[in-house]
């Protein structure tokens, strides 16, 4: 009975639709399978789609035609590319990936024709994509190249929902010239590549290290069309940035009664860099730079979105708690969208009811989003929802839709980790406990490793239960490997091992991706941390190493694994992972050693040359990959500019975004990396001058600002290196088997 409602589904062709083209999903196959690229039918039907207020799920039906084509039906250009998706990893076992690029093409040279056909219908109408500061952690020096593999990655795995903040500043600057101000009044207001995020979040306002030039805001705009032109034509609709009140401090020349305050500071930032001006919504000039603003991006972008993204209080407390404040800002700045364009709908994080819960309580949630009196005009994002839900205590958001979002990993951290329940049972329980939850989404602050996490949750947006994890993880590996003949044996029980602990962390103590303690300056006390910015992991070290060994015996049976990208990557990932906890424990023992009655300078010289020795095989191990190498980060900032000088402030900027994220350390060693060329270049001076003056310095007279200064001086000295143009290179890929065979006293 299903299949004959769905058959007679596919044949109702879509009234009205005629500019929807499934020629963008056609583009796809032809960029990843071109030799297949005749071997697919797309058909675009309808079952009663719906819009963008009140959107409907997708379906797909994928079969087999009479000549042996793969005939792809669905109702909406996102369902096609996810039918089509399904096809390649369930039947062909292919699939495209981060850091590895499109392995689509690996498969056989003809396509297995299908016996009956594969359907899949989604739970939620909308599956979102990107946190706003992802743009500036991962996205920040992408070329067109790395958006035209992250957008098809997006439109195969059925995201439908991406933000798109590319080049905002151009739109910005336009709008505030229009009003009379200049340049060298505008310019300074916004920050380096590698911070724009929180410059858009009104953060952060100015640059240090040098000033955003011009043709930097000109160049993400242009790329800016590309990306959201794109997005379109693979049946996404972006969610573009609007005008959300923070204003360069100079405006009063030109509004000299306009209505401003200056927002709380961040993160100890200096007052130079921090407290934002903020115009308030309720000034008549609010609604007049928020028409210019969307109307100057859309004849530019054409008319592809009515979601706008504008988070206005993102870690900063606003100028006042009462309520009828708090309802006036938000009530002003939806009237603002509404009278662009009447048909906005307002998208925010709810990211800063957890961030401020002490200030956001229940009554001022509700009076701020009361503002939108329209539930249907406002969407927020249930940013941390894997671990810190605020749904549950929001009522739902008081009524307004809303989306289940993974956040999992901060400020690009690199550890292996998951938490595979709550990321499958916890989603399917909020859609049976809330009817205002429209979709779910990933809002990872850095788009690394772990990508099965992502999958995972992107996937269970089409199951109607939770996902059983044992056979997607084999059914993943299965994809993974693709192309290099049988997977064996081994790699299947080791991911199964990995998936039962290091993916299962149920530990509500550590809450998201950790990092390694080496990324972190050195002390002797509070090393290990718990949170969201968390140094602990939550499983036997023992149990990675098993995984290890497995995963390197594995080419043993089938060596041609070495050829395999993917392969290559773990084999890195897990092999970083794996020094990372051997480091803790002689980071112990160092600590031990020095505290200890008996202390002896024989035995901290020589935990620290166990220590730095590590961390140089280590880097031998990272520099084989460009996915871990700082050469690959440094060279995408240099390489957004011919010219000598902006390639140094690039560069800095790169560099100073991974290590003191300020201009003195202000948030340092958040965003940190185990990279090749990090480690050599930062991570083992500084441990080498901890050991140094750990043997200079008796425990009793252990001063930590004094060692802090010294970090510091060295720090700030690293953050201008790339003023020559010098960035360390990696070693040939070809030599990450024989480095890992020369591992084994740290395995």
């Amino acid at each position: 009975m299903l299949l004959s409602s769905l058959w007679i589904w596919t044949t109702c062709l879509i009234l009205g639709a005629s500019a929807q083209s499934t020629q963008g999903i056609l583009d796809l196959v032809q960029r990843r399978l071109p030799d297949h690229v005749n071997d697919f039918e797309f058909q675009l039907v309808t079952n009663g789609t719906g819009n963008i207020t009140e959107p409907s799920n997708d379906n797909y039906i994928v079969s087999s035609t009479a000549d042996g084509k793969i005939l792809v039906a669905g109702n909406s250009l996102s369902a096609l590319s996810s039918g089509l998706h399904r096809y390649l990893t369930d039947v062909v076992h292919v699939d495209i990936f981060w850091y590895i690029g499109s392995q689509l093409d690996v498969g056989p040279s003809t396509l297995p024709t299908l016996n009956s056909p594969i359907t899949g219908s989604s739970i939620v109408p909308w599956r979102y994509h990107f946190n706003t500061v992802t743009f500036s952690y991962t996205a920040a020096f992408w070329k067109w190249e790395d958006w035209e593999l992250e957008l098809d990655w997006l439109a195969l795995r059925g995201v439908n929902l991406p933000l798109a903040w590319v080049g905002q500043e151009k739109v910005l600057l336009d709008v505030f010239q229009e009003i009379g101000m200049t340049d060298d009044e505008i310019i300074p207001f916004f920050s380096g590549p590698a911070f724009q995020a929180w410059n858009r979040f009104g953060n952060i306002q100015g640059s240090w290290g040098g000033q955003l030039p011009i043709e930097w805001i000109d160049n993400q705009f242009e790329l800016q069309k590309n990306v959201t032109k794109r997005m379109v034509e693979l049946g996404m609709t972006p969610v573009l940035p609007c005008f959300t009140g923070f204003v360069p401090r100079t405006i009063s020349r030109v509004l000299p009664n306009a209505t401003i305050v200056n927002g709380s500071d961040w993160s100890g930032f200096p007052v130079e860099y921090t407290n934002v001006t903020f115009l308030e919504p309720v000034d008549p000039t609010f609604a007049v730079l928020q028409k210019s603003f969307i109307s100057k991006q859309a004849e530019s972008l054409g008319n592809i979105t009515h979601i706008y993204t504008l988070d206005q209080y993102n870690e900063n407390n606003p100028y006042s708690g009462d309520l009828d404040y708090l309802r006036n800002v938000s009530y002003n700045t939806w009237q603002s969208l509404k009278a662009a364009d009447p048909e906005a709908i307002w998208m925010m994080q709810g990211w800063l009811f957890f961030s401020l819960s002490s200030f956001w309580t229940n009554d001022r949630i509700e009076a701020y989003l009361g503002g939108v009196e329209n539930d249907s005009d406002m969407i927020v994002i249930d940013l941390f929802s894997e671990t810190a839900p605020q749904w549950q205590r929001t009522n739902s958001y008081f009524g307004k839709p809303w989306l289940w979002c993974q956040l999992h990993d901060f400020g690009g951290n690199l550890g292996l980790y998951g938490q595979i329940m709550n990321v499958t049972i916890n989603p399917i329980e909020a859609l049976a406990n809330s009817s205002s939850l429209i979709g779910f989404g990933l809002t990872m602050e850095g788009q690394e490793g772990n990508e099965i996490m992502y999958d995972l949750l992107l996937d269970q947006a089409w199951s109607e239960s939770p996902i059983e994890t044992a056979t997607y993880f084999s059914n993943w590996v299965t994809r993974r490997y693709a192309g290099n003949g049988v997977v064996t044996n081994d790699l299947y029980t080791a991911w199964e091992m990995m998936r039962t602990t290091v993916y299962n962390n149920t530990n509500s103590t550590v809450q998201a991706v950790t990092k390694s303690i080496f990324e972190l300056e050195p002390n002797i006390t509070g090393m290990f941390r718990t949170g969201h910015h968390s140094t602990t992991i939550t499983y036997s070290p023992n149990i990675l190493i098993e995984a290890y060994t497995l995963m390197f015996n594995a080419s043993k049976t089938n060596p041609d694994l070495w050829n395999n990208p993917a392969y290559q990557y773990d084999m890195v990932d897990v092999t970083r992972q794996v020094f990372s906890n051997s480091f803790d424990g002689i980071y112990r023992s160092l600590i031990a050693a020095y505290t200890s009655s008996n202390a002896s300078n024989t035995t901290i010289s020589s935990i620290g040359k166990n220590m730095t020795s590590l961390l140089t095989t280590l880097e031998s191990v990272l520099l084989t990959n460009s996915a871990f190498s700082l050469s690959t980060w440094l060279s995408a900032a240099r390489a957004a500019s011919t010219n000598t000088t902006l390639e140094s402030f690039y560069e800095y900027n790169a560099r100073n975004q991974i290590t003191l994220w300020g201009p003195d350390g202000e948030i340092n060693d958040y965003a940190s990396k185990s990279w090749g060329g990090l480690l050599s270049g930062y991570y083992v001076p500084r441990w080498q001058t901890f050991v140094d003056y750990l043997m200079d310095v008796p425990l009793a007279s252990y001063n930590y600002t004094e060692l802090n200064e010294k970090f510091l001086g060295f720090e700030l000295n690293w953050q201008e290196q790339g003023v020559n143009g010098t960035v360390q290179q990696g070693s040939q890929v070809g030599s990450l088997q024989n480095i890992l065979e020369g591992v084994g006293r740290w395995i």
